[in-house]
């Protein structure tokens, strides 16, 4: 296993709650982190992006100690569910943010957003205001300020939470064109089993603040002997 993630014994303490982590991601895979709301899919995120700092144990990408680097020197994009994309800023402005947050934008620079946009159907969006934008498009303009960001491992929290079913589908088909194309680490957090079975490599099921689960997709999806995996999956 050539790893990209790796969580070793990794412990967060809140007052009321205690989570902990064991899991390593394989460069270049898919994976799908699911599991009901609460049980700490969106602490794993956080540890892995620096965001938060675990109590306890270790967060190695591709090999390397990362507690003390900071969320903005990690080799990881995040995108949340609301987008993070600025409603004063046009498209354009917004993918720039990923380049330079000061929007120290020469023409090479420029070149790469454009680049970015056509890249996930949004040639000529460049002057448009977010407000403007169907959540689909929206969706897309978070995706393209991750590429220009150039980083190997992209974390996806819920991405599309707020599209409906046919959506959902043309944005799932052009993340896994771009994940073809980049060949990056993509970690997603889905509450739609329907999204495992088109993107995901593996699934990662949390329950009560622990990982329980991680297997290929195929098998988690077969599973028929743990109560919350049957809940989620409709069993």
């Amino acid at each position: 296993m050539d790893p990209a993630i790796g969580l070793q014994d990794v412990h967060v303490r809140y007052p009321n709650a205690h989570l902990q982590f064991d899991c390593t991601i394989r460069r270049g895979e898919i994976a799908a982190i699911v599991g009901a709301s609460g049980s700490g899919k969106s602490t794993l995120f956080n540890v892995i992006a620096g965001f938060e700092t675990q109590d306890e144990g270790r967060v190695d990408i591709f090999g390397k100690d990362v507690a003390h680097v900071e969320p903005s020197e990690r080799p990881v994009s995040v995108i949340f569910q609301d987008h993070n994309l600025f409603s004063h800023l046009d498209v354009a402005t917004n993918i720039g943010l990923g380049i330079d947050p000061a929007l120290r934008l020469g023409v090479k620079e420029r070149g790469k957003i454009a680049g970015s946009m056509m890249r996930v159907g949004l040639e000529g969006f460049g002057r448009r205001l977010p407000p403007t934008l169907s959540g689909g498009e929206r969706q897309r303009v978070a995706l393209a300020r991750a590429l220009v960001r150039r980083k190997p491992i992209l974390l996806l929290d819920e991405p599309f939470a707020a599209l409906d079913p046919g959506l959902r589908a043309g944005m799932s088909q052009l993340l896994l064109d771009l994940h073809e194309e980049e060949g990056n680490t993509i970690l997603i957090i889905t509450h739609h089993p329907d999204d495992l079975r088109r993107l995901a490599d593996s699934v990662v099921f949390l329950d009560g603040g622990r990982i329980v689960a991680h297997q290929p997709t195929a098998e988690f999806l077969a599973r028929r002997d743990n109560p919350a995996i049957n809940a989620f999956l409709g069993n």
